[in-house]
């Protein structure tokens, strides 16, 4: 049965410490790859028989996926946090590591106002937002812009030459990841290859510039979990999930990375489409 306290949606209080690992294992997996967690979240659940975890899990599991992203790209973040503080304190204002630092925090600024601005709807119990059917169409459209970009894009840039514009574009896809369905990972992987990055740089990107988004999105939510007095049960339940998703969304990266270096974003075209079928015909059925 689901569960709520402070208008949050804490269906995960209704699960077993071996369901929340399971689902830990579907969210890490899904949260850093273009193919929605929030759909996996909502399908794989209803197919079990199980309670909707609700939008506070989901968002409290990001905190894993920062540990993931932090640890696989440890040495672009240490460069452009050690670089980007000595350009700054040598007034070296034209640094690459400073200018990627402005780019990212420049990405950060939309969907942190959107963010702000929509939570009461995205966080709140039975939000239409979650609906199977906003899900699945959700799904079904990613799918077809991801596969547009394959078709139209270049694959020549690479992320030292990234602009202004290319922040504030995949920053405003960015803010598209707060619909159930879309992906962040999906939104802002698809922005940067429409814009002509190379696949592997798309995702570099899209990683690097989403990391301060995941890093705000996951502070604010157990922020709100300590203001709504989450009981300590409910606490030990989000560290079982945390640590497996962790390493599913270590082992996400490696393989999300392995195949746009190798392949293509078709894989993840195809299956987003067929994914939003089944949520689609799940939901109308």
């Amino acid at each position: 049965m689901s569960d709520s306290c402070g208008g949050l949606d804490l269906g995960f209080l209704g699960l077993s410490y071996a369901k929340v690992a399971a689902l830990g294992v579907v969210q890490g997996i899904t949260e850093l790859m273009p193919i929605s967690s929030t759909a996996h979240m909502r399908i794989v659940p209803a197919l079990l028989g199980w309670p909707d975890p609700g939008a506070a899990f989901s968002a409290a599991m990001q905190a894993a996926a920062l540990l993931a992203v932090l640890s696989y790209f440890r040495r672009d973040f240490i460069g452009i946090v050690g670089g980007s503080l000595r350009a700054a304190a040598q007034r070296r204002f034209g640094d690459k590591d400073l200018k990627l630092a402005l780019l990212v925090v420049l990405a950060t600024i939309p969907i942190g106002i959107a963010g702000l601005a929509l939570a009461p709807i995205l966080n709140a119990c039975n939000s239409p937002l979650r609906s199977l059917q906003a899900v699945g169409v959700a799904c079904v459209v990613m799918a077809g812009l991801l596969a547009l970009a394959e078709i139209v894009a270049r694959h020549r840039r690479d992320m030292e030459k990234a602009t202004v514009l290319d922040a504030l574009l995949v920053g405003l896809a960015q803010v598209g990841a707060l619909i159930p369905g879309v992906s962040r990972s999906g939104s802002t992987l698809t922005a940067a290859l429409a814009l002509g990055f190379r696949r592997e740089e798309a995702a570099r990107f899209s990683f690097l510039l989403g990391a301060p988004t995941i890093a705000l999105a996951g502070a604010k939510e157990f922020w709100e979990l300590h203001k709504a007095h989450l009981s300590a049960h409910g606490w030990s339940l989000l560290g079982v999930g945390l640590a497996v998703a962790a390493v599913a969304s270590f082992v996400a990266i490696w393989g999300l990375m392995r195949v746009l270096e190798r392949f293509s974003a078709w894989p993840f075209v195809f299956y987003r489409a067929a994914l939003g079928v089944v949520v689609l015909a799940v939901a109308f059925s």
